[in-house]
């Protein structure tokens, strides 16, 4: 059963990787400068590390004072980029539940959800300051969909 599932997931990143390579020589040309990484795909997986590499040092939760300083562009930038870390981290805890193997860092979750509350904590202050009700009302349901 382990042996079936490490082969699917294999079979899935080669996959993956071989669809990538599939572009064309123009559409790289004229994307130089994007992420080498061209299968959305790939995005769900974490880098493959080599075992005797030391084990990496992660970083800590954004403070709801970072936040505030933060435009409305950059917050919504970095909600993105913390639910597609979120989505990887899950990915990869189903992944390695499934193959019964334990997920390496488990306190890199909590850290990318207590982030994306902060936001919508910042959020959620800045439409109740928002001296226009109907502004403020269309922030609010804005943030409570998120």
């Amino acid at each position: 059963m382990f042996l079936s599932r490490f082969v699917g997931r294999t079979a899935l990143l080669a996959a993956a990787k071989s669809e990538g390579s599939a572009a064309t020589a123009a559409a790289a040309a004229a994307s130089a400068a994007a992420p080498t990484n061209l299968n959305p795909l790939e995005q769900f997986f974490e880098a493959d590390r080599n075992p005797e590499d030391e084990k990496p040092v992660y970083g800590r939760s954004w403070k709801a004072s970072e936040l505030r300083v933060k435009s409305w562009d950059d917050l919504h930038k970095l909600w993105y980029v913390l639910l597609k870390e979120k989505n990887m981290l899950m990915t990869q805890r189903q992944m390695l539940h499934a193959q019964n193997l334990r997920f390496p860092n488990p306190e890199r979750i909590p850290k990318v959800r207590k982030s994306m509350c902060r936001i919508k904590q910042v959020l959620t202050e800045r439409a109740i300051e928002d001296p226009d009700p109907r502004r403020s009302a269309e922030m609010k349901r804005m943030i409570n969909a998120l």
